[in-house]
């Protein structure tokens, strides 16, 4: 194989890197260089395909120190048995790119992983080293954040949160059973004792910062998983159990999916068709009610059809009102908050307004109408001032009717 320059590098594994979802930075800690030491800065408002209050787009150099792997998992395009062109950064290059780049105005922060090249401890060495020499050797500011590996050393995992704003320890599936048999050389234990922790290292972080003024930060934006949707027999229900779960007992940032994608000369014991997207994208507002809108997992869960999986042409919410249809109409002018935020199409946006508006005079479906985009899927779950759904919240076609007209292309 021909030598490859930085560019060619470059070209391969931020390609590589596109099947890492989890690259946003909710919650960074505010850093800058106005007292003229040091070079970039954060925000708290999210970066890597995400855009400021003030509307500007931001994002990473998202990329992998290697694609190269010791480990064979049957999902991933740069396990060791792949027929794919191969490339590997050194610490320097990626130190060198990142503060290129940042110098150009292309980036505000890194994202780097890698696959396993030697071993897992001298991977996770290399991870840590580009970090540290960002933060030490440079005074980066930026945002970084690391995926590491479970089965390195725990004291290089620690290191990596010594460093990054956010790490993320993949979970890869979610099931024992898929992750057996789709990648064997991982274990469910490691990587949940690793996730545990990065869980007890972030709370010491946040009790040595309480305790003593100048205390490190650790791990400031916490920690996330990833794990891929539609590889194994895993269901909609499965997956929502799974990601309450790992919220309760490792106090995640977030749970990103990733939709499997049908890779080249792929193993057998996959799919041959990749998921529809709109699995993904109803899995993450099935993961947005169970985090802002006060639903429990098991009635999310309750959404899902008999066969387990969510249905695609309406979002989980509506699912669920539909399913239970005794719990509306709901007073828009009496219900509780948490009452409020269960009705179809009205966000924690529009229930902060209802809630201040009726302090002061009762809502009618016009004031509604104003405080939201579409009033066609309320009026038949709520209760107005001028407006109750007599024979419209009874009827056997409700469905139907809620139902959204337009339908999501795919893109391949």
């Amino acid at each position: 194989m021909s030598r490859l320059d930085l560019a060619g590098k470059l070209g391969i594994l931020a390609d590589a890197a596109k099947y890492d979802a989890s690259c946003a930075s909710s919650g960074a800690t505010k850093r800058d260089s106005k007292g003229g030491k040091g070079i970039g800065s954060t925000t708290g408002s999210g970066i890597c395909h995400a855009y400021t209050p003030d509307g500007r787009c931001i994002s990473l150099l998202k990329i992998l120190l290697a694609n190269a792997c010791i480990f064979d998992c049957h999902y991933c395009i740069n396990r060791k048995s792949s027929n794919t062109r191969r490339a590997r950064f050194t610490a320097r290059e990626v130190v060198d790119l990142t503060l290129d780049f940042y110098r150009r105005n292309y980036i505000e922060g890194l994202f780097l992983s890698s696959g396993i090249i030697q071993s897992p401890d001298y991977t996770m060495e290399q991870i840590v080293e580009v970090a540290r020499s960002l933060r030490q050797d440079h005074h980066f500011r930026g945002y970084i954040h690391l995926k590491t590996i479970p089965d390195a050393d725990p004291a290089l995992i620690h290191a990596a949160g010594v460093h990054a704003d956010r790490v993320s320890i993949n979970v890869e599936l979610p099931t024992r059973d898929g992750l057996t048999r789709l990648a064997p050389e991982k274990s469910e234990p490691r990587i949940e004792g690793a996730m545990d922790g990065m869980k007890t290292a972030i709370l010491d972080g946040k009790d040595a910062r309480k305790r003593y003024r100048h205390a490190p930060r650790f791990a400031p934006s916490g920690q996330s998983t990833q794990m891929i949707v539609g590889a194994d027999a895993a269901t909609d229900r499965d997956i929502v159990g799974r990601a309450s779960g790992l919220y309760q007992r490792f106090s995640l940032k977030r749970v990103y999916y990733s939709a499997f994608s049908p890779i080249p000369d792929a193993s057998a014991v996959l799919p041959l068709k990749r998921p529809p997207l709109m699995r993904e994208h109803r899995l993450y507002q099935s993961d947005w009610l169970m985090r802002f809108y006060g639903f429990a997992p098991t009635e999310v869960q309750a959404a899902a059809d008999d066969s387990g999986m969510l249905p695609l042409d309406i979002d989980p919410k509506l699912a669920w009102a539909l399913k239970f249809r005794d719990a509306f109409p709901v007073d828009v002018n009496r219900a509780p908050r948490e009452m409020l935020l269960r009705v179809p199409g009205l966000g924690t946006r529009a229930v902060k307004n209802i809630l201040a508006a009726r302090r002061h005079r009762s809502l009618t479906l016009a004031d509604l109408g104003r405080m939201t985009t579409s009033i066609t899927k309320l009026r038949p779950f709520l209760i107005a001032a001028d407006w109750r759904p007599v024979a419209l919240a009874d009827r056997e076609d409700l469905s139907a009717l809620v139902k959204p007209k337009s339908v999501q292309l795919e893109l391949f």
